[in-house]
C-alpha cells in the first residue's frame, strides 16, 4: 500500500510537470487556508469534506493541519461480525436484514514540503502527519423490514464493542498534490491523501482524492 501511494504522489508531481503552462512563478505566500472534497475508497467507497490550513515557515516548507468527516470506512471485519450476528438471528425470525457504517471524523497535523517548478504557475507538494480519529461502530439490523437494533436482546443477541459504541485511534497521512492559483489569492489544490488509523483488530486504510478551493494570505 506504501508503495502505491508512492508511485500516486509521484505520479500526482509528475503530472504537474506535464501540465505546467509558462507565466508568473508560484508563491506560497505566508499561508493558505482551503475546504475541500473528496472521493474516499478503502474497503468501501465513499465521501470526505473538511478543510486545511497551513503556514510557511521556512522556504519550500510548511506545517499544516487538516480536519475532516468520511461517511465511511467499514471493514471487512464488522461487515463480519455483523453477518454473523444476522445468521443467529435468522435461527429465530424470517427476512433478516442488515447494514453497516463506520462513520469517521479525524484531525491531523504535519509538515507539506513543496517542490516549485521554476517560472510555472504550479506548485506540487508532498505532505506527511499525524493526528487522530474517531470512529463511530453503526451496525443496524432489521426483521421484516423493522429496525430491531435497539431490541436484540429478545432474539438472545447482545451486540458488542465490535458493532457498536464508537473509538479514537492514533492515525498517520501521507500525501501530495499541485496547487495552482486561478484568481488572485484563490487556489485550487488537486490532491490525494492516504490515511492509516492503528485501530484494534483489522487497522483501517483509506485513500481520498479530490480539490480543495481556497486562499492564500
Amino acid at each position: 500500500m506504501k508503495r502505491h501511494v508512492a508511485m500516486l504522489v509521484g505520479a500526482l508531481l509528475c503530472g504537474g510537470v506535464a501540465e505546467a503552462q509558462t507565466g508568473a512563478s508560484a508563491d506560497a505566500g505566508k499561508g493558505y487556508a482551503e475546504i475541500v472534497a473528496q472521493s474516499s475508497f478503502g474497503n468501501v467507497t465513499s465521501q470526505n469534506y473538511g478543510g486545511e490550513f497551513g503556514y510557511t515557515v521556512m522556504p519550500n516548507l510548511q506545517v499544516f493541519a487538516e480536519f475532516g468527516h468520511t461517511r465511511n470506512v467499514a471493514t471487512s471485519e464488522i461487515a463480519a461480525a455483523a453477518q454473523t450476528i444476522a445468521s443467529a438471528v435468522a435461527q429465530t425470525a424470517d427476512n433478516v436484514g442488515y447494514s453497516v457504517k463506520q462513520p469517521m471524523t479525524f484531525g491531523v497535523g504535519g509538515v507539506k514540503f513543496l517542490l516549485p517548478l521554476g517560472g510555472q504557475r504550479l506548485l506540487p507538494y508532498a505532505m506527511a502527519g499525524f493526528g487522530a480519529a474517531h470512529v463511530t461502530q453503526d451496525a443496524r439490523f432489521t426483521v421484516g423490514g423493522t429496525d430491531v437494533t435497539s431490541n436484540m436482546a429478545q432474539f438472545g443477541v447482545v451486540l458488542g464493542s465490535d458493532l457498536s459504541g464508537s473509538f479514537t485511534k492514533a492515525m498517520f497521512t501521507l500525501g501530495g498534490g499541485v496547487t495552482y492559483p486561478v484568481w488572485q489569492s484563490m487556489i485550487l489544490d488537486f490532491q490525494f491523501r492516504y490515511g492509516h488509523v492503528f485501530a484494534s483488530g483489522e487497522s483501517i486504510n483509506s485513500s481520498r482524492a479530490g480539490l480543495g478551493v481556497g486562499l492564500r494570505f
